[in-house]
């Protein structure tokens, strides 16, 4: 009789957590139910007489949504609580030029160049690198990037389930970093900016979607090194050498960049230099449209910070369509208005999740619930003592155990920014800091939640070289990564938060009114 292995408590714990998460509704339920809360605790909070008196001693009492003027005010703003849901146009628009880039072909072509084009010795780094880089796109990073470390690595004699780890890791533990903005910085920024003018709508008014920019451009460079580190010194000694079987064929083409492909990759970048020049001319000089004649000291209430989201459609629509037309995947508009097309179909969900979510955000912002919450959580906080690094890392700690269980990153923020963001600006911190607490612990509890969307995808990668990967076997490689990068992107996270170093353009650690 075959003897039945006995389930550790890690792997218990492991599934667990994927029997809990499979039971949680979808997040557009989630809204709805969030929503339906919120009236009811408005008509309830009425009821008691809640209220609490602002900074300036002027009296917030709750709204209720169930009395004539909020279920009045429920019908009438139906509409424009989803239309004016802050990051839906941000994000369909920003979109658009990405979906070019990525339909085109041009930053899977991107990225595999950047891996298969340095020395040997610098592989890792730039697996890791370039998967930090695909966060433009996410899906291009986990469909090119972690087969490609696998074949890679496997190709070199190396392990192919370190390379794959090493892609992974980039892909979705550095998803919050990057040199350039991505479809993340509009969409949580815009959440952000609309919980933040609900506690103070003058500072809101001075923020802008690129306030943790310098931080994530820092950030590149520090999980390259700490992802490089943990490959080579902790994953691939733990692993061993492979033993299995390795496509010779399939390694040499996966590797291959055709010479129409470098072609439309260096005609893409010399489409990238012209444009960044034109967008310097309507910027740098003071007679620029989009700096509207203000000083050097001044340069934060430009034009230029207000319209970053149609500058970010033209950066990657004008060299996507230069790749298509190069490499023939575009050979007339139709092409151009199809693959837009394509784009857009795959935003149907999140088109879906912005009303729902939309009218959550109405509700608890109208209904005063939030502001009377913050005050009294942060009456509570500054009591038990939680401050300074115990305050950052209890918020991350909760983060990091709520994306264990619901993966979308703008679903999560959606409902949290308008909880956490009065909380933490009441007690001292800036909105802007708030979300780079929240950016860095989603990102390194990515690769090892279970319920992550392209994880059963990595799943099926692994298992072309070894059969007996699932769950746990996956989680257990990621898990030294989510470790060293929550250490040393909190660490330097406090180098910017007692330096004073700004996070992004105008946007400090520090709250004050």
């Amino acid at each position: 009789m075959e003897k039945i292995k006995k389930r550790g408590f890690f792997t218990k714990g492991l599934d667990g957590i994927e029997r809990v998460g499979n039971k949680l509704p979808h997040p557009v339920t989630l809204f709805f139910i969030f929503a339906a809360l919120v009236v009811l605790v408005s008509a309830l909070g009425s009821a008691l007489g809640w209220s609490v008196e602002d900074s300036e001693g002027e009296t917030i009492n709750v709204f209720n949504l169930l009395s004539s003027d909020g279920i009045l005010y429920m019908f009438e703003t139906a509409v424009t609580n989803f239309t004016g849901f802050a990051p839906l146009g941000t994000v369909l628009v920003t979109m658009l030029g990405i979906g070019i880039a990525e339909r085109s072909g041009l930053i899977s072509a991107a990225l595999k160049a950047l891996v298969t084009s340095v020395p040997k010795q610098l592989l890792t780094a730039a697996l890791v690198f370039g998967g930090i880089m695909s966060s433009m796109a996410a899906d291009a990073g986990y469909v090119v990037l972690t087969p490609l470390g696998a074949v890679l690595f496997a190709g070199l004699g190396r392990h192919p389930l370190a390379g794959l780890a090493a892609a992974f890791a980039g892909v979705s533990a550095g998803f919050s970093a990057n040199l350039l903005v991505t479809s993340l910085d509009p969409l949580l920024g815009e959440l952000t900016i609309a919980a933040a003018a609900a506690f103070d709508p003058g500072y809101a008014d001075g923020m802008n979607i690129l306030m943790n920019y310098y931080f994530m451009i820092a950030s590149v460079f520090l999980l390259t090194i700490a992802g490089t580190f943990v490959t080579e010194k902790i994953v691939e000694p733990r692993l061993g050498s492979y033993k299995g079987n390795v496509d010779a064929a399939e390694t040499e083409d996966m590797k291959n960049v055709s010479s129409i492909e470098k072609k439309g990759l260096w005609m893409a970048l010399l489409s990238i230099i012209i444009t960044s020049s034109l967008i310097a001319l309507l910027v740098v000089p003071s007679w620029g449209p989009l700096r509207a004649g203000l000083p050097n000291d001044e340069i934060l209430a430009a034009p230029f910070f207000q319209t970053l989201v149609p500058i970010l459609f033209i950066f990657f629509l004008i060299p996507g369509f230069v790749y298509g037309l190069v490499t023939k995947s575009i050979r007339s508009d139709k092409d151009i208005a199809n693959q837009m097309s394509d784009t857009m179909a795959t935003m149907g969900m999140y088109i879906v999740l912005a009303f729902v979510a939309g009218q959550f955000i109405a509700y608890f912002n109208t209904s005063n619930l939030g502001q009377i919450f913050a005050y009294n959580a942060a009456d509570w906080l500054s009591e038990a003592g939680l401050e300074g690094i115990l305050l950052v890392l209890g918020f991350m700690f909760v983060v990091g155990v709520i994306n264990l269980f619901i993966g979308s990153s703008s679903a999560k923020w959606a409902f949290m920014a308008p909880v956490f963001v009065p909380i933490m600006m009441q007690l001292g911190y800036a909105p802007e800091f708030t979300q780079v607490l929240y950016r860095i612990a989603d990102s390194t509890t990515n690769i090892i939640s279970p319920l992550m969307p392209y994880f059963a995808i990595v799943i099926a990668f692994a298992q072309k070289y070894d059969k007996n990967v699932g769950i746990g076997t996956l989680i257990s490689t990621m898990i030294p990564y989510t470790i060293v990068f929550s250490i040393v992107w909190t660490l330097m996270l406090l180098v910017f938060m007692y330096t004073g170093i700004d996070l992004g353009p105008g946007s400090n650690v520090f709250y004050s009114r």
